[in-house]
């Protein structure tokens, strides 16, 4: 069979369901806001003076000029596709997509080359169900702790296959490896550790390929080694304090490994996927995943006995990545996000390869000539049928695509048109002394009341994207960028997005103009709302939370992060975040605020 055939089939079934899923997404009209609305930012400044030299801002230090994720390698590989379909937000999905193609045909390619086609097929079968497990929503959104997920299994076949004797694969492993660490900052110690091993490996086997590998690190590396030398204190600098000295007490080894098995439960994880995709992200059980890791010790210990170099090598890549995931999961501190850990069920669905595998490799033993391949050719076919039935099922789920963030994607899709109209309309429109048209500079701030300031992000990302020359509050530096902020009175005129309370105080202010207003909640939402409220505050002051009181009016999200809340607490706040608010835009003079006659 043809290589690259082969590679091509495997990688079109795999990724069938993504497409399908962009199909999907072409005409749902996203607005991204926070994190995305953020990145897309960055993707629009690739290529030009202002391209980005390290990640995506992160919960790293004090806000507002935290620290970032180590690198902007995830930009540099998402502006091409982007620019190349308009620079829509459609446009950075369809570019998210393209990454992980790249992901999935390098991995069938390092499959095929170490076990011809057979090889290729096991592999679409592991990706497909990875695909299926992650589900559609996080591997079509551009957010930096998704964005690898592909990519760390390409880390962990190409570590494996040098440790195999192959040693060009050091070139994929740096590219993914780099990639995967400078995007978010948890990959950054197993990836890290299973490159530098791997290039130590491959020294000894071909020194070449390893000089390559270090050049081509060195290269992948230079911007954030760049804003290091440039900038006082350098993101670098940053990540090393923030780490070093940790705000909050680490996870631990208890902690960190009951999270750690949790990740290995793959009942929850590849069985529960009969029931649907996405199981990934749902609940999944310590004690199961540890008679999966006493499984894989198992049959880890077959391979040693009986085995081949390859699949020994395959099993001390999952020893490494395991015990480079205990380490990176106990050392979190702070909440234990999920996405935090995500790529661990990359490294199971890996290690639940091995398995099969050794117990191919056990079967052989006890079969005659003939039978041993039979049984290779049944598993190849066996892995294919895997793949497609895999595939097909998750494409099916996959066509009924979700946006991330629908709520807070439907407030900015609401209020952006009419808020460029007013200023696209001048003065006459928009008040005396506030909008001038199209050609001036507006600073556009926010004032939110649930959801720390997504939708401002998202408008002014989507007021850029129309043209408008806008910025935001000096204060705003980091998440925005820095050449995107600027004192207020470098504006003509102010865009401030409103919610829940603050609406009423900005339609006090003189001078305010409302340009937009949008209102997602029914009658009977909004009574299920008060009600809702109602009870939230009488509850929290019976427990003596007196204190988490006013951020039920102004600070929704923040309050409900509050580990002293109940379990009911919790609900309350999820509820009122669901129901939404009631958001307005209003122009208005560049210093104006509500209660102060100038605010500049």
């Amino acid at each position: 069979m043809r290589p690259r055939l082969v590679c091509a089939a495997a990688a079109a079934a795999v990724v069938l369901p993504l497409v399908v899923a962009l199909i999907a997404l072409r005409g749902d009209g996203w607005h991204p806001v926070l994190d995305l609305a953020m990145t897309e930012l960055r993707v629009r400044d690739v290529f030009g003076l202002r391209t980005p030299l390290i990640g995506l801002p992160g919960r790293i230090g004090e806000y507002p000029d935290q620290g970032s994720h180590p690198g902007p390698l995830g930009f540099y590989l998402l502006a091409p596709p982007y620019r190349l379909l308009g620079s829509s937000a459609w446009a950075l999905q369809v570019a998210t997509v393209v990454i992980h193609t790249a992901a999935v045909v390098t991995a069938l390619w390092i499959g095929y080359r170490r076990a011809g086609w057979r090889g290729a097929a096991a592999v679409s079968a592991v990706l497909a169900v990875v695909v299926r497990g992650y589900g559609q929503l996080l591997l079509t959104q551009p957010w930096n702790p998704y964005l690898p997920l592909l990519a760390w299994i390409v880390v962990l076949l190409a570590a494996w296959a040098v440790g195999c004797g192959d040693t060009l694969m050091v070139v994929p492993l740096v590219v993914a490896g780099s990639f995967c660490a400078q995007t978010h900052v948890p990959y950054l110690v197993p990836a890290g550790a299973l490159t530098i091993g791997a290039l130590l490996v491959a020294a000894r086997g071909n020194r070449r390929h390893a000089l390559t590998g270090v050049g081509l690190g060195v290269a992948l590396w230079i911007p954030p080694l760049v804003d290091q030398v440039t900038n006082d204190p350098g993101n670098i600098r940053k990540l090393l304090d923030h780490f070093t000295s940790p705000p909050d007490e680490a996870l631990g080894v208890v902690e960190g490994g009951r999270l750690a098995l949790r990740h290995l439960d793959v009942w929850a994880g590849f069985a529960g996927q009969l029931a649907g995709s996405g199981r990934f992200v749902s609940p999944s059980s310590a004690w199961r995943g540890l008679l999966m890791l006493l499984v894989w010790l198992a049959a880890a210990a077959v391979a040693w006995r009986f085995g081949s170099r390859a699949l020994r090598a395959l099993h001390a890549t999952v020893a490494a990545a395991l015990l480079l995931g205990f380490v990176s999961m106990s050392r979190i501190f702070g909440l234990a996000w999920y996405y935090l850990s995500l790529w661990a069920w990359g490294i199971t669905a890996v290690a639940a390869g091995a398995v099969v595998w050794s117990a191919l490799t056990v079967s052989r033993r006890f079969r005659r000539v003939a039978s041993r391949q039979r049984t290779e050719r049944l598993t190849g076919r066996l892995a294919i049928l895997v793949a497609a039935a895999a595939s097909l099922s998750s494409a099916v789920a996959f066509a009924d695509a979700d946006v991330p963030e629908e709520r807070l994607s439907d407030v900015v899709a609401a209020v952006a048109g009419p808020t460029y109209a007013a200023i696209a309309a001048g003065a006459g429109a928009a008040g005396e002394g506030a909008a001038t048209g199209t050609g001036g500079v507006y600073v556009v701030r926010w004032s939110d009341a649930a959801d720390i300031g997504s939708p401002g992000i998202g408008l002014l990302n989507e007021l850029e994207r129309r043209g408008l020359d806008v910025i935001g509050d000096e204060f705003w530096r980091t998440p925005l960028t820095a050449h995107r902020t600027a004192p207020r009175s470098a504006a003509t005129a102010q865009i401030h997005l409103a919610t829940g309370g603050y609406v009423a105080r900005w339609r006090a202010v003189t001078d305010a103009v409302e340009v937009a207003m949008y209102e997602p909640r029914s009658a009977a939402e909004r009574a299920l709302y008060r009600r809702t409220r109602a009870a939230l505050i009488e509850r929290l002051g019976s427990e003596g939370l007196d204190e988490i009181v006013p951020l039920v009016d102004t600070n929704l999200f923040g309050g409900s992060l509050d580990q002293r809340i109940s379990a009911a607490d919790l609900a309350d706040f999820e509820l009122l975040l669901e129901l939404g608010q009631p958001t307005s835009v209003f122009i208005a003079p560049a210093c104006a605020e509500p209660g102060l006659p100038d605010a500049c």
